[in-house]
């Protein structure tokens, strides 16, 4: 992050913007974009790819296997849209930026992640889960968000085909098919009728990944297993570094430093920081009080606000938003992506050191 911000502020600016921005691909197939859609819709969704595996892993061996644990980040992730949207609307409603109310509602995988693998052994692997589940689903409600708010077309033809192959994938694991390259090949093509049909690609890798069988054993390694080892050190040595260094590609000018205290930077860095704290933890309270859910196994209430202040990390999905929420308004798309890498950075300092603290505290207690 820090050397693609040093990169975009220095001379080498310009030429690595026009880099990301040449078009590649194949003109034959109208698959020619620019270097970071290929980034951001193609590397990232095999990166949703292995959060799906490992998702559906925990959902059926493991963590997530019962409905008291596999519920709690869905109801968390709703009340981390909901609460941030609110905040939102409150200070913007009926002004020129009412139309980003999407903006705070988005958790980055990604970078939430990374924050809390930080803290190694610290933190009960439980809470790890948590919160990777809870920023799959958060994800997902803002990529149905953007499909349903912020699409200007959807092409209903490559909508039907996308579900035409997303129904083949799950005959193939109902049918016990096991060889890989039987769901890779249609998940390519998932892809490609995805984001053609102005759903955003990234999805295709999630349902990809629930495809992909898995049993509840662990004598026999699963397909899912053999691909979710493969894939673990392509991503996080190779497509996350890629993926931070093109999406911190932001320039810095005084429109960005005013912005923080418009009422589009108060309602970003409120809904992100401060939303995603209350929804995230209102909503937990909400349903383990009514004893639908229950906490993630050895962890605390006070990990839980470290978990809501990380998933406040909006960044790449939110900078997403705020391009689709203020088209050609090139001023208020800079003055928000400021607000988001300010409210991100602070979400993302206090929740390690929240973590950081009460795991502290945990291990203390123990001895």
């Amino acid at each position: 992050m820090a050397i693609s911000l040093l990169i975009a502020n220095s001379s080498l600016g310009e030429g690595f913007q026009r880099f990301l921005d040449r078009e590649t691909g194949i003109d034959l197939f109208h698959l020619k974009y620019p270097v970071s859609i290929w980034i951001n819709d193609g590397l990232m969704a095999v990166f949703f790819l292995l959060v799906g595996l490992e998702i559906k892993r925990e959902l059926i061996e493991g963590e997530l296997s019962s409905f008291r644990n596999a519920s709690l980040p869905i109801f968390a992730a709703v009340g981390g849209m909901i609460i941030p949207a609110v905040i939102y609307a409150f200070f913007n409603s009926g002004t020129e930026y009412q139309n980003g109310w999407g903006i705070p509602m988005a958790t980055d995988i990604a970078f939430s992640l990374a924050i809390i693998s930080m803290l190694g052994s610290k933190i009960p692997n439980s809470i790890k889960i948590f919160l990777a589940a809870l920023a799959i689903v958060d994800d997902l409600g803002a990529i149905l968000v953007i499909a349903i708010f912020y699409t200007d077309q959807i092409h209903w033809v490559y909508l039907f085909l996308s579900a035409g192959v997303a129904v083949l994938l799950f005959l193939l694991n109902f049918f016990k098919v096991t060889r890989l390259l039987f769901y890779i090949i249609p998940g390519l093509f998932l892809w490609y009728f995805l984001h053609h049909s102005g759903i955003h690609a990234t999805i295709a890798g999630v349902l990809l990944a629930f495809s992909i069988p898995t049993n509840a054993s662990n004598v026999e390694i699963s397909p899912l297993e053999k691909l979710e080892h493969r894939l673990h050190i392509p991503v996080s040595f190779i497509i996350m570094p890629i993926f931070a260094l093109t999406n911190t590609n932001i320039i810095f000018n005084n429109g960005m430093i005013e912005g923080l205290t418009s009422t589009l930077g108060l309602g970003i860095i409120g809904g992100l920081v401060i939303g995603k704290l209350i929804g995230i933890n209102l909503f937990s309270f909400i349903a383990i009080k009514f004893k639908l859910s229950s906490l993630p196994q050895n962890s605390s209430w006070s990990q839980m606000l470290g978990v809501g202040l990380l998933a406040g990390i909006g960044f790449t999905m939110s900078i997403f938003i705020a391009l689709l929420s203020f088209k050609d308004e090139i001023n208020i798309q800079d003055e928000a992506k400021f607000a988001i890498l300010i409210a991100s950075f602070i979400a993302a300092v206090s929740g390690y050191l929240i973590l950081s603290f009460t795991s502290k505290q945990n291990t203390e207690i123990s001895d």
